[in-house]
């Protein structure tokens, strides 16, 4: 990011910023909300370093979490009254806009609508990220997200489809609905066998992608189109980095770990995958994501509306293969990968083999996926959103 640290540095040398806070989880937790809002508020700080975006952070007491600076409040998620106190502290704040990243299964009630106390309490703009819009705004969690972004002055989508959804469905209006898309870091690319040999994975093809494991995420179907790829390309090794959810881990344990790893003895494949059983740190995903030749999201949820990984890998400019999740089908449109049908092993078989042996495809591919990626870079999306923040305060920031 050095050359693109001191352009930005340089072209907003005069830009002051908008003091924010942010209202989600946040690193060292172990949850892919944590890492976009910690990824943002740093390129946040990389553009305009007395901006001072603050963090108030979801958090489990039990958990132990130690949270750098940055976060200046905790909420207990589960604990009712704790949302209001966090309200009557971001209303005493210095902070000129609140930003609200709204995933289910970070606030507390039956459908995260502990929230809702939060926000209507609030006296400041409000911001609202949606990283989920279920389909029906009439009941469970579609009602719980309608409640809140009722409150909201903007709501950020990361697709266009979203916005359709939210307004055809959620009645919210049209032109309140930013577009900004999931920011990816800007990772500068060499020979993907040079970074295999670091591994000591050299000589291999390299499928993988990066998660916190749970039964959504659909790996088994790429364990089971191992069986078809290997008949051709017996040097494939599927690489499934990341833990296990920590939520998944506290009520299932590792069953579904457990799960791939009796398909994987079943179907004899024990050469041909690898679990690197660790939470990521960037610099850790990006060394990996350098080793990968095709990446590969086979999620089992239609709605899903972003997924940081696969923004990741397209920034990486890798070639990708996914099912047709809404985020999956918007990113890689135009040819910047391949899209599958869900729950369909001989799908991903066939893709991956095409690839294999189509080198100037896979390679079209890749090029396309790394000039999309350029324009996710964090710091034009952290531009994006403050940009966003001077708008809705109707000042003139001079960006």
């Amino acid at each position: 990011m050095g050359k693109l640290r001191k352009a930005l540095r340089k072209k907003y040398k005069e830009y002051k910023g908008v003091n924010s806070i942010f209202i989600s989880s946040f690193v060292p937790r172990k949850c892919g909300i944590a890492t976009y809002t910690s990824d943002l508020t740093s390129a946040m700080d990389l553009i305009s370093p007395l901006c001072e975006p603050r963090i108030v952070a979801l958090n489990k007491p039990e958990d132990g979490i130690e949270y750098p600076p940055k976060v200046v409040f905790e909420i207990n998620q589960d604990d009712f009254n704790s949302y209001k106190k966090a309200a009557g502290y971001i209303n005493r704040s210095r902070a000129e806009v609140v930003v609200l990243e709204h995933e289910f299964g970070l606030y507390g009630g039956k459908f995260g609508e502990y929230i809702n106390e939060l926000v209507k309490l609030i006296k400041k703009p409000l911001i609202i990220t949606t990283h989920t819009i279920p389909d029906d705004p009439g009941k469970g969690y579609g009602a719980a997200l309608k409640n809140v972004i009722d409150f909201a002055d903007s709501i950020i989508v990361m697709m266009p489809e979203s916005i359709s959804k939210l307004a055809n469905k959620y009645n919210y209006p049209k032109e309140n609905i930013d577009l900004i898309p999931h920011g990816v870091p800007d990772i500068l690319m060499g020979p993907v066998e040079e970074y295999k040999e670091k591994k000591g994975l050299q000589d291999r093809i390299i499928l993988g992608n990066i998660n916190l494991l749970s039964e959504v995420k659909g790996l088994e179907y790429i364990i089971e189109s191992l069986e078809f790829i290997k008949k051709q390309f017996p040097s494939v090794l599927y690489l499934i980095i990341g833990q296990t959810h920590p939520i998944v881990l506290k009520t299932e344990g590792e069953k579904y770990r457990n799960f791939l790893k009796e398909k994987i003895k079943k179907l004899g494949l024990e050469e041909n995958v690898k679990f690197i059983n660790k939470y990521m740190s960037l610099d850790e995903l990006v060394r990996w994501l350098k080793a990968i030749d095709i990446y590969i999201t086979p999620y089992l949820d239609p709605q899903q509306s972003a997924s940081g990984a696969l923004a990741y890998a397209i920034g990486a400019g890798k070639a990708c293969i996914s099912t047709s999740y809404m985020y999956a089908k918007e990113i890689l449109e135009n040819e910047r990968g391949i899209i599958i049908p869900f729950r369909n092993s001989r799908a991903i078989a066939s893709a991956v083999i095409d690839l294999c042996k189509n080198p100037e495809k896979k390679l079209r591919i890749e090029k396309e996926a790394l000039k999309f990626g350029k324009l996710m870079a964090w710091p034009n999306v952290a531009l994006q959103h403050f940009q966003l923040f001077s708008r809705i305060l109707g000042k003139n920031s001079g960006v």
